[in-house]
């Protein structure tokens, strides 16, 4: 079986179409892992990020021909259809397992102005901070929670995101912005929390 190595999305979907099976096999290789840390991302399940890029690429197989390429990227279309069956699925079932820390790459989790890759901390600090960070984006709500993943984790740009999401460029700017804040606000409130949770009794030391 061939596998097209240097083809385009859209050049491989062509192909699909006219029914060559090594098509679908590198696009999906090209494109599952992506699939995958996006769905597991917005729900910390990883039993339902499996599901989830499973019928990604079902969906696509059976639905090729709704993908219109004058219309947005091909990563943006398999995107939407992640993100629609994650909300989904994320109504149905509110007990969600935690994210794997084996499975995910630790630079790929650096948000802006929360992480900073320079920090002088210790490995342990910094997991601990990554694993915080990583809590905090599963607690927002869904909507700021995609943006995120999308621009943050994925580095789409507001174009490629707003396609994904079907929306505007300026909802996805506003909704990354609170996103953001968000963030800030409860990573910085952990952050004192711990502080203070470290500072020693005064009171005991004269005993």
């Amino acid at each position: 079986m061939a596998v097209h190595t240097t083809l385009s999305d859209d050049e491989l979907l062509r192909l699909m179409r006219a029914g060559e099976e090594s098509a679908f096999v590198s696009l999906y290789r090209r494109r599952q892992g992506n699939i995958y840390r996006f769905a597991l991302r917005m729900s910390g399940s990883e039993t339902l990020a499996e599901d989830v890029t499973q019928d990604v690429f079902m969906t696509l197989m059976r639905d090729n021909g709704n993908y219109d390429s004058a219309r947005g990227s091909f990563t943006a279309y398999l995107y939407g259809i992640a993100r629609n069956q994650v909300l989904r699925r994320i109504e149905k079932d509110r007990s969600l397992l935690p994210i794997s820390e084996e499975r995910e790459d630790q630079e790929s989790l650096v948000l802006e102005g929360l992480i900073s890759l320079n920090d002088p901390l210790c490995d342990l600090t910094r997991r601990e901070t990554i694993e915080t960070v990583r809590k905090a984006v599963l607690a927002l709500p869904p909507h700021y929670r995609e943006v995120v993943v999308l621009c943050d984790l994925h580095e789409m740009n507001y174009a490629e995101t707003a396609e994904a999401l079907g929306c505007a460029i300026g909802t996805v700017r506003s909704r990354l912005h609170r996103a953001r804040a968000l963030l800030f606000e409860k990573l910085s409130a952990l952050k004192v929390a711990e502080k203070s949770s470290r500072q020693p009794d005064v009171a005991n030391c004269f005993v």
